[in-house]
């Protein structure tokens, strides 16, 4: 999950599982909904933000979504009313679904039978992922998925382990596979001075942008969202009792936001920064 903090709902208005689940109905842990324009996907989004996450990302604003089991039980068809609930609005908007984090990948089940569910009442689908977990999407995961918000977080190997606690090879594999089925893909990349703001990072992260290639040459990539590092976060670190990782990073200049935006841009890709 890139670039929003996610306040916890306190009332999902969804059945907690063991109330009413249907026999072998499919169970997952949520962390939080949320109703989003122009920051989950195109449109207005009903996101869903699932509990449980793999990474350890040094600027993680949202510490409370690490571990699955402090998220709240919720059944596939609570879930689809939920969601349901909006359809109309959400749709007038021009939006759709998205499923987001935490990993939503963990849940690969869950969240492959609420995408088909997704799909079959018409909506538009997204998925937000960290790619680590990519081989988790199956293809008719995929099928059921318009569009993929992949945050690639550095193209330097010793970077990306030193910014998330795990490899980045897995997210490269993910993205090519995207690539072969013409899975429809925005890339994220988060601007943090002093950690992720090499030229040469940035460059590496818009070569693979460029390998996939832009949605006007052929490719998948629709654009390129550069997010600017924030400190919104803090005070749920403060709450949590955990240290905050970088108490000294200031967010990044206007200026740094469009040098880093020009690496993209010169090779025929869309960017967006915020």
């Amino acid at each position: 999950m890139t670039g929003k903090v996610v306040i916890q709902r306190p009332d999902l208005g969804i059945t907690p599982v063991g109330a009413h689940p249907a026999d072998g109905e499919p169970v997952a842990s949520v962390h939080s909904w949320d109703v989003v324009t122009a920051a989950d996907g195109p449109g207005t989004r009903f996101v869903t933000f699932f509990a449980g996450c793999h990474l350890r990302c040094l600027y993680c604003h949202n510490p409370d979504t690490w571990e699955g089991r402090n998220g709240q039980q919720v059944t596939l068809s609570d879930l689809v009313a939920k969601m349901l609930s909006f359809r109309g609005f959400i749709q007038a908007a021009g939006g759709g679904v998205t499923v987001s984090g935490g990993e939503p990948l963990l849940q690969n089940r869950f969240v492959e039978a609420y995408l088909r569910r997704c799909k079959e009442e018409g909506m538009h689908t997204a998925l937000d992922t960290a790619g680590f977990l990519g081989a988790r999407a199956t293809d008719q995961l995929l099928d059921d998925t318009d569009l993929v918000l992949l945050d690639v977080k550095s193209s330097d190997p010793n970077t990306y382990r030193k910014l998330t606690g795990v490899a980045l090879h897995p997210t490269i594999v993910f993205g090519d596979r995207l690539a072969a089925r013409g899975n429809r893909a925005r890339i994220r990349f988060v601007l943090v001075p002093g950690l992720t703001d090499d030229p040469a990072n940035i460059d590496g992260v818009a070569e693979y942008a460029a390998r996939w290639g832009s949605v006007d040459d052929g490719g998948i990539i629709e654009q390129v969202d550069i997010l600017s590092y924030h400190r919104l976060g803090v005070a749920k670190y403060r709450e949590l009792g955990l240290r905050y990782p970088l108490p000294d990073t200031v967010p990044p200049t206007a200026e740094q936001l469009a040098a880093a935006a020009e690496h993209f841009t010169r090779r025929g890709l869309w960017v967006t920064t915020a």
